[in-house]
Parts: structure tokens; C-alpha cells; sequence
């Protein structure tokens, strides 16, 4: 019964949300209410949403002090350098607007931070997009998939879950990994091309004039920013950019080596920014009112996740969940559970968060598994397969946040990327079997 319920508050949740009945922070406040009240768990529903709410308490905290972070910067003029320099190495080409944010992606993304590298591709790259009239989907389409691939780095969160959940040493789940993420990583490139020249076919010219980007930035002067109000202008600090840059570099090193919390690392740079480039008291309540509204949204959602997270956690809905999802698979399919377990994890790591995913189903599957002599590591390197498919799970909060920097509506995200998530996906498989980081059918 609480598998029917588990699974009909997220087919619920998600139908509202993707026909636009219910906003996200709506929907994920009020339907898990219902069906754990449908559940019978009312009495113990307000502790099991305040556990939730602990666990993403943190994450919250990081976004709004990031968001804060990066809209100084933004106010300051940090990346209209960046902005500039890409306008002339891309000359117009939208084939390599597209390629240059999902290389942007790929790099920012190797602090294993999702939340960081949407904020500072999206931040770099939006404004170039909207000068070209590109679609911003294919610029969320592209970052996602690109931060899925460095996503399974061992400090990105899923590698480190499944190591811990099959005791297994990180190592030997990532080295061989390596040559797979080059492949995946490639195929993102191969991806942002095809998006890229059908854009460029859809915008109806095959480069677009390098007098019409010269509209958008002036490269000599500051003020050649588009549209730029006074009180943009005045917010402009040309003559602090080499210590924001450094401001931020340093920040970006500690994210890396987490020399502290991340949300402690954002406070504190958020602090000295605003100190640094606006150091009159009125000045810094002006740039906190500014960008309070968008991390305040942010914020909503990432809590009302933790409700969704807490009752489906705390009813045993997950469990039962993972339970039924098992008793599904015949006998006969043993010697193929390391394909089986990378399929799994497609529509597995989607419907569940990747905590009751690998902590939940997988010790399972892999305790199957090793009656036929697949080894631990072999089912861990599986599991990773559906993380592209992942990152686009109602569960995920920061693709929201992904969504609100872009300006784009959650559901048409998802239904824009969904099939290349799921193409990035099978052919991270492919390459698995190929490179034999697990096999299609153990010997019996």
C-alpha cells in the first residue's frame, strides 16, 4: 500500500507541475501532505517534514548567499570581459555559442557543484543568448547534460553515495570511470553542435554579422554594455575587477578543496564583496534588496523539497518503494543485474533522490548480484548510468534554480532535454560495456 502511495504523490506531483496546475513550491508543499494524510501518518507528519527540512537547510543557506554572491558580481561588471571575449571568439556563430557554454559547463563544473556552475555559466552566457536570439533552452540543455557527465566525479555526490553504500573504495569506482566521462563529455559536444547549427538554420543565416554583435558590446570602452541604465553604471567597478576575479577564483578554490561548508565559503565571500565594491551601509541594503527576490524563490523551493523528501523518507514510502521495484525482477534475469542495475538507475535516480536510490535500492542489488560473481565495484560504476536523466527529477532542486537563472519554465526544460539526457545516458552505457567497467551477463 505505501508503494501505490509513494509512487501515485510523485506521478501526482509531476503531473501537476509539468500541465502548470500547481507551481513547483506549491505542489511540493501540498501533495505530500495529502497522501501521507491519505497514509494515515498525521499524528508524525510534522517531525518527518522537519527532518527534511534539516537536510536541505545547508544547501538552502549556500544558494542564497551564492545567489547574492553572483549578483554583486554581476553588478560590479565581473563578467563583461568574459561576455566580450566570448562575442569575438564566437563572431556571431550560434553553432559556437552553444559549444562555448557547454565547454563553460564542463569546467565550471568540476568544483562537483551543480548549483555553482549554473550560476556562473548561466551568469556568463545568458546575455550572449539573448543577443544572438538563441533559445535559452538550448543553453540549460546543454550546461545540465555537460554538468552531469563531471557530475560523477568523487566530490560530486552520486560516486561518493555509492562507494559508501557498497563499501566500496572511490577509487576503484572512478579510475576506471575516467575514459567513460571523456566519452560522455564528447557526446555533450558532439550534442551542443547539432543544437548549434540547427539553431543557426532556424535564426535563418549561417553567421550572423560581426557588426551585429559589435551592437551588443563595445570592446572599447565599459559603457558599451546594452541597454545599461545610470544606476547600472554607477554599480560598475572596472577599477575592482582583478580583485573580484581574484575574489572569486579563491572562492571557487575553496568550493574545490572545502576548506569549509559551503555555505560558511558564500557568507563569508558575500561579505567581503559587498565590503570591498560597495562599502557605504545604504549602498549594501540596496544590492541585498535587489537580488533578495531571486534568492528567496530559490530558496521556497529548496525547503518545500525537503518536505517532499522528509514524508517520503519518514512514511517508508521509499522503502516500500524500492521493495516492490525489486520484487518485480525474475530469477532468470540474475547474471544480467549490472545492465539491469544501470537501466534502473534511469527511471531510479528520477523518481527517488539519489539518497534513497543508493543508499535504499542499491545495497539490494548489488547483495543480488554477487550470487553470480558481480563484484561491488561492477554494480557501483552501473548505478552511476542514469545521472544525465537524474538532474532533470522534480527531486533536484537546483535544476530550478538552473531554470529560474535562464528564465525558462521547469516542465519545458525537461520536455526540451529529456530525450538527449536519455541518449547521454545509454551511451554512457554503451561505453561501460565497451571499456568492460561491468559486464552484459556474468558467467554462471
Amino acid at each position: 500500500m505505501l508503494s501505490i502511495l509513494g509512487y501515485g504523490m510523485i506521478v501526482t506531483f509531476m503531473a501537476l507541475i509539468m500541465t502548470k496546475r500547481l507551481s513547483p513550491l506549491v505542489a511540493m508543499t501540498t501533495v505530500p501532505i495529502v497522501f501521507a494524510l491519505m497514509a494515515g501518518f498525521g499524528p508524525d507528519m510534522g517531525d518527518m517534514m522537519i527532518d527534511g527540512l534539516k537536510k536541505v537547510a545547508p544547501t538552502a543557506v549556500m544558494v542564497m548567499f551564492a545567489i547574492l554572491y553572483f549578483g554583486v558580481m554581476f553588478d560590479t561588471g565581473l563578467f563583461d570581459p568574459i561576455i566580450r571575449k566570448f562575442i569575438k571568439l564566437i563572431n556571431g556563430d550560434p553553432m559556437k555559442a552553444v559549444v562555448y557554454a557547454a565547454l563553460l559547463a564542463g569546467m565550471v563544473s568540476l568544483d562537483g557543484d551543480g548549483s555553482t556552475t549554473y550560476m556562473i555559466t548561466v551568469t556568463a552566457m545568458l546575455p550572449l543568448f539573448k543577443r544572438l536570439r538563441l533559445e535559452p533552452l538550448s543553453l540549460t540543455c546543454v550546461v545540465i547534460l555537460a554538468a552531469s557527465v563531471t557530475n560523477l566525479l568523487p566530490w560530486g555526490g552520486p560516486l561518493a553515495r555509492a562507494a559508501a553504500s557498497l563499501q566500496v573504495d572511490t577509487a576503484e569506482l572512478f579510475i576506471p570511470l575516467i575514459p567513460v566521462m571523456v566519452v560522455g563529455f564528447l557526446g555533450v559536444l558532439g550534442l551542443a553542435y547539432f543544437i548549434g547549427i540547427r539553431e543557426r538554420a532556424r535564426l535563418g543565416t549561417l553567421r550572423l554579422s560581426v557588426g551585429a554583435a559589435a551592437t551588443v558590446f563595445d570592446d572599447d570602452a565599459d559603457e558599451g554594455l546594452p541597454s545599461m541604465s545610470d544606476e547600472n553604471a554607477e554599480l560598475r567597478r572596472p577599477k575592482l575587477f582583478w580583485l573580484n576575479a581574484g575574489l572569486t577564483i579563491a572562492l571557487m578554490a575553496g568550493l574545490v578543496v572545502e576548506i569549509l561548508p559551503l555555505s560558511i565559503l558564500f557568507m563569508v565571500a558575500f561579505s567581503i564583496a559587498l565590503v570591498i565594491n560597495y562599502p557605504h551601509m545604504n549602498d549594501q541594503r540596496r544590492r541585498i534588496s535587489a537580488h533578495a527576490p531571486t534568492a528567496l524563490n530559490q530558496i521556497a523551493i529548496f525547503l518545500a523539497a525537503g518536505i517532499l523528501a522528509g514524508i517520503l523518507s519518514g512514511t517508508g514510502m521509499v522503502n516500500a518503494m524500492s521493495a516492490s521495484f525489486l520484487a518485480m525482477l525474475p530469477e532468470t534475469w540474475g547474471p544480467y543485474m549490472a545492465p539491469i542495475t544501470a537501466l534502473a538507475s534511469i527511471p531510479g535516480t528520477f523518481f527517488m533522490s539519489n539518497d534513497a536510490f543508493y543508499y535504499g535500492v542499491l545495497p539490494v542489488l548489488a547483495k543480488a548480484a554477487e550470487v553470480y560473481g558481480i563484484t561491488h565495484a561492477e554494480i557501483g560504476r552501473a548505478s552511476l548510468v542514469g545521472q544525465p536523466v537524474h538532474l532533470l527529477s522534480p527531486l533536484v532542486a537546483s535544476t530550478y534554480l538552473l531554470c529560474g537563472l535562464a528564465g525558462v519554465e521547469f516542465s519545458d526544460h525537461q520536455k526540451y532535454t529529456m530525450k538527449w539526457a536519455f541518449a547521454l545516458s545509454f551511451l554512457i552505457l554503451i561505453a561501460c560495456l565497451v571499456l568492460g567497467l561491468f559486464p552484459l551477463a556474468a558467467s554462471v
